[in-house]
Parts: C-alpha cells; sequence; structure tokens
C-alpha cells in the first residue's frame, strides 16, 4: 500500500467524528465510537479497531496480538512483510499471537505457545507457527497521551524466543516507566534469515536481502510510527531495546543503510543488551565475531536444498543434488522450497546442516537492509545516530558451558544435564527449600573447583565471555563513542541465588532480564533465581533499573533519582547490583575485553 494511500484509509477511520451518520473504513459508527469513549481498552489502527483488556493489578491496559504484517506464508514465505488485510469488526486482542515457527529449545514455547511443562517434551521439534507477525501494547491505565514508547526484541539466537514468554510481559514496565511498551514476534531461523540465490529472482531489493527477521522488525516499527498515538504513545519518541539475539538485531537497524537513509527516524534511542555486531575482519586475532558473512549464509542456503532433495530420493549425494537442482529454474526450486513444512526443515537443519556448522542465524551482512559491515558504518557515519545504552552480565559466559572448548576447557560441554533434565529441574525446583542439587551434578569434574584459578568453570566462563561479548561489545561501542557522546553502559552483577545457583550461573546471560521488566514470576529461571531471602534488594534494583530505561526513553540520558550515583557515560558505567537487603549501584571504569 502507497504512503498516499495508506494516509486515505487510515483517514477514513476517523471520519464518524466528523458526521454523525457516517461509517468508517472498518464499520465503525457513531456507536462504536461512544463505544471507544466508554471503553478504555477500544482503540482504532489503520486496519481496523481492537479492543484490549484492562488488568486491575497491575493498573495497566493492554492490546495483544495485533496483526503488524500478513502472515508469511505460501507465496509470502520468504517475502519481505506486507500489510495485514483490513478488518471490520472489532478484533479482540487479548490473547498472544502465535510464536514464530521454530524447534524446541528451553528458551521457546512448548505445545501451548506459553512457558509451560510441554516445553520439556518438545525440544527439537518444531514448535510455533508461520502465522506469527503480531505485536504486543502496555501502557499505564491513565488518560495520558505522548508517552514514551519502549520496543523489545526477543533474545534466543534468532532460532527460538516468543513474546508470550512471561519474562518479557511489559506490564510492570508499563507502569514503572510511565511508558507505552510493545514486544515484538518476528520470523526465525532459516524462515527468518536466508541467502538463496534462486529466492531472489525477479524480487525486490529487500526480499533480495535474505533478511526477513529485520524486515519484519522494521515493519513493526512503522506500523508503531503510524498507529502508537491512538494507544497514547509518541512516535517522535520511541526506544528500540533488545536482549541477546535481539540486541543483534538492535544493532542491524541501528547501523542499516535501509534507516540510515531514511527520511523520518522510526527511533530514537537503542537499547542492546548482551549483544555485538561485529565481522571478524574487525575484531582482534583470537575472538569469535557476532556476525558471520554472506557467504557463509549462502552455503547454508545451499546446503539445505541439497539435504532436501536427498531426502525426498530427488538425488542421492551433495553433487547429484546440485546438478539437479542446476537443471531446474529458480521458480520451481523457490515453489519446491515453499511447499515444505516446517518441521521438514527443521529436521534437515537439526540432523544435517548443525553438522557442517550451518544451523545458526543472523543479519545478513547484503549492504541494503542489512550493513556490509557495521562497524564501517558508524565509521563513516552512515548509522541512525541516537542515544544508546548498552548492557551486559558480569558471567555472561555461563549459559553456554558447551563453548569452554573453545578457550581451552575439556572436550564436550561443561555441563553435564541434558537440556530436557535442565528444564524438569527449574521447572519444578523449590528455592526456599535446602538445596536439591549439588554442583558436581551439573557441571564436568575438569571445571570444578568452580573457583579455581584459569581452569575453573568460572575462569573458562570468563575466557569465553571476553573473546565473545566482551570483544564485540568494545568494538561497536568504541566506534559509537567516537561519533557521538551519547554512549551508556552497565553490567549486572546479581548473584545472590541460592547455591549451587550462585556458582552454576551467577549473573550469567539473560539473568539481568527479570530486572529490566521487573518481572520474578514464573519463568525458566525464576524457581532458581527468586528466594524469599533475596526479595527485597532484588526488587530494590529493579526498580532502578527500570526507572534508568524509563529516563533514557523519555529523555535519551538513563540519570535518574533511584540510582544515587551518577552514570558517566562509555567508557566508564554503572554496575547494577545488590545485597539480600538492598540495592548496591556503583561507577566503574569498565575494563576492555583484550587486556
Amino acid at each position: 500500500m502507497s504512503g498516499s494511500l495508506r494516509w486515505v484509509c487510515a483517514a477514513t477511520l476517523f471520519l464518524p467524528l466528523l458526521s454523525a451518520q457516517a461509517n468508517n473504513g472498518s464499520g465503525q459508527t457513531t456507536a462504536d465510537q461512544g463505544k471507544e469513549s466508554s471503553n478504555k481498552t477500544l482503540r482504532t489502527t489503520e486496519y481496523g479497531m481492537v479492543e484490549g483488556v484492562a488488568d486491575k493489578d497491575s493498573k495497566t491496559l493492554a492490546w495483544k496480538g495485533v496483526p503488524y504484517a500478513k502472515a508469511p506464508v505460501g507465496a509470502l514465505r520468504w517475502r519481505a512483510p506486507v500489510d495485514p488485510d483490513n478488518w471490520n469488526s472489532v478484533r479482540a486482542a487479548n490473547k498472544y499471537g502465535n510464536a514464530c515457527a521454530q524447534y524446541g529449545r528451553i528458551y521457546g514455547p512448548g505445545a501451548n505457545n506459553q512457558y509451560d511443562q510441554t516445553i520439556g517434551t518438545t525440544l527439537n521439534q518444531a514448535v510455533g507457527s508461520e502465522d506469527c507477525l503480531y505485536l504486543n501494547i502496555w501502557r499505564p491505565a491513565t488518560g495520558k497521551k505522548d508517552l514514551p514508547v519502549i520496543v523489545f526484541f526477543h533474545g534466543g539466537s534468532n532460532v527460538s524466543g516468543y513474546t508470550a514468554d512471561p519474562l518479557y510481559n511489559g506490564a510492570n514496565l508499563a507502569k514503572t516507566t510511565n511508558s507505552i511498551v510493545v514486544t515484538v514476534n518476528f520470523r526465525l531461523g532459516i524462515l527468518g534469515f536466508i541467502n538463496l540465490p534462486q529466492l531472489k529472482s525477479g524480487a525486490d531489493a529487500d526480499t533480495a536481502s535474505g533478511n526477513f527477521a529485520i524486515l519484519d522488525s522494521i515493519k513493526s516499527l512503522q506500523f508503531i510510527q503510524r498507529n502508537i498515538a491512538n494507544f497514547g504513545g509518541d512516535p517522535s519518541s520511541v526506544t528500540i531495546m533488545g536482549e541477546s539475539a535481539g540486541a543483534i538485531n538492535v544493532y542491524a537497524m541501528l547501523t542499516s543503510p535501509k534507516l540510515a537513509s531514511a527520511p523520518v527516524k522510526l527511533f530514537h534511542g537503542a537499547v542492546p543488551l548482551s549483544g555485538g555486531l561485529s565481522l571478524a575482519s574487525t575484531l582482534p586475532q583470537g575472538t569469535i565475531p557476532t556476525m558471520s558473512p554472506a557467504s557463509l549464509y549462502e552455503s547454508q542456503g545451499k546446503a539445505l536444498v541439497a539435504n532436501l532433495l536427498i531426502a525426498d530420493g530427488k538425488a542421492s549425494d551433495a553433487a547429484s543434488a546440485e546438478a539437479y537442482a542446476a537443471s531446474q529454474t529458480e521458480e520451481q526450486i523457490a515453489q519446491y522450497l515453499r511447499s515444505k513444512q516446517p518441521s521438514e526443515l527443521f529436521t534437515v537443519l537439526l540432523t544435517k546442516l548443525a553438522l557442517q556448522g550451518l544451523s545458526g542465524s543472523g543479519p545478513i551482512p547484503d549492504g541494503n537492509v542489512v550493513a556490509q559491515n557495521p562497524i564501517a558504518a558508524i565509521n563513516n557515519q552512515q548509522y541512525v545516530k541516537v542515544p544508546v545504552l548498552a548492557g551486559n552480565t558480569r558471567d555472561e559466559g555461563k549459559l553456554f558451558p558447551s563453548f569452554l572448548p573453545l578457550v581451552s576447557g575439556v572436550p564436550g560441554s561443561a555441563r553435564i544435564v541434558t537440556d530436557a533434565q535442565l528444564f524438569a529441574n527449574h521447572f519444578s525446583y523449590r528455592p526456599n527449600e535446602p538445596a536439591q542439587t549439588t554442583i558436581e551434578q551439573w557441571i564436568a569434574p575438569a571445571y570444578l573447583p568452580a573457583n579455581t584459578p584459569v581452569t575453573g568453570f568460572t575462569a573458562r566462563a570468563e575466557q569465553f565471555n571476553r573473546i565473545f561479548f566482551l570483544a564485540s561489545r568494545d568494538n561497536i561501542l568504541n566506534a559509537l563513542k567516537a561519533k557521538q557522546p551519547e554512549v551508556w553502559y552497565y553490567r549486572f552483577d546479581w548473584d545472590e541465588q541460592p547455591a549451587p545457583w550462585n556458582d552454576i550461573y551467577g549473573a550469567a546471560h539473560l539473568f539481568d532480564l527479570p530486572f529490566v521488566f521487573g518481572n520474578f514470576g514464573p519463568s525458566l529461571v525464576a524457581n532458581i533465581m527468586n528466594t524469599t531471602a533475596n526479595q527485597p534488594g532484588r526488587i530494590e534494583l529493579s526498580q532502578a533499573m527500570m526507572r534508568s530505561i524509563g529516563a533514557f526513553a523519555k529523555r535519551g540520558d538513563p540519570n535518574n533519582d533511584a540510582l544515587d550515583a551518577y552514570w558517566p557515560t562509555w567508557p566508564a558505567g554503572l554496575i547494577f547490583d545488590a545485597t539480600k537487603e538492598n540495592k548496591a549501584i556503583s561507577v566503574q571504569q569498565i575494563p576492555p575485553a583484550m587486556p
């Protein structure tokens, strides 16, 4: 839909305000208008009206499962997102939209699009749906308008995750920060990122980029730009926030040529947490890049086609699969791929491509949607120049024990339980009772005692943290700071879990998210993190962190009275920590990853 046509359609939604007898484009009458004025959860979008829910406990309003794009199914699979169809009757917005199609992981949904016991039974199986391009909106239950907007993009290695994860409920963050909070679903894995010539034939530049997850994220921001005022938000005050893969995607949008050259900014601040976006060519030797070259994704795409053809008996090996593919037109291969169910794609991914190191996903440096070199884009001032508030957890590496052989650890994972065992333990663990496990039942003997210098689990995890998370952190924050003063940083040090979790996890990757959202209810980490004893300090620290994000979203500066300290810009930063009783926030000059 063109910009002018969209404006006309949007305008028709408001014609009943001008005439008592008129209907708008969504079939709304004057009676509907009266209902909207009396029902605080009935709102208008350019595609139709939505009715949300009021939460008396949190004193917030919420709209869940609002479509921002058409379902990318059939011919729309591996295409840039398009506008959803209009709807005529009021659409119920009281339920999360489907999680995007993915294979089951402990950080994804179970069979019911929620955090429940089925997560442990759907590991490595297809879950979610391709009909998934929905977002959720929360706001304080007040009449205030022009509130700052915080848009969150979830983590999950860009292969899993879902907005219905209870960690991401936006009610507490919206109320504490007096903001609009939006969470967004976007395509994942090889449905979200693919680089294959046969899918580019005759395609527009966006589709040819293969960066469908990033295009979905941009599409959601365009929807917010045009519609959030009807929910009380200020479209000129939008902050994008993401954690892990979500932070990678935030950096991809920050440095996107498509957005850097856009006449109107879709966002005005960025909060990337535990992520980076650097090619190997911009990093010190011995470090691990957070971005792969386009050639790797092309190898993945070709391997996907070859292994599907072999599985279907159309070829017997890689050479004959290549010959068969070459004998088909580009359109025939594209149709062949679009005929496959997500479960078929994931089976090939996990059983074949993973063995070749080709199962990962992330932004593809195409030069249109995603910069060919994000660091060079910043150095050349070809990026969206906005204030940046970045963060990491102190013990990022402890969540990734399978990678410790990369830093001279022993072969195999340092963690000796399976994902199914981990989920079962965490789902039913009783944190206020005596310890029900020991570190020896979780961590391989070669890494124990955990705090042994150099060879212990903590030291090895920190080595991995430095060569992966922190190397990319320094790379991109130093580049940004050279071009703008508004760069802030925090490190999350809280590790008040009951033993042995304080050593197994400590301040691990993603453990700051409950504090960022103020959500300490059911989640993968709740039962091993939250105790009655640590609640006072935990809540006080969470309040300070949320208020800092709120201040940043409102003013582009995170300083606020809840910190009891002045937050300097990078390369200094704040340490977010707490005792069991009180927050413990301090200022520190942040040491470089590679001394």
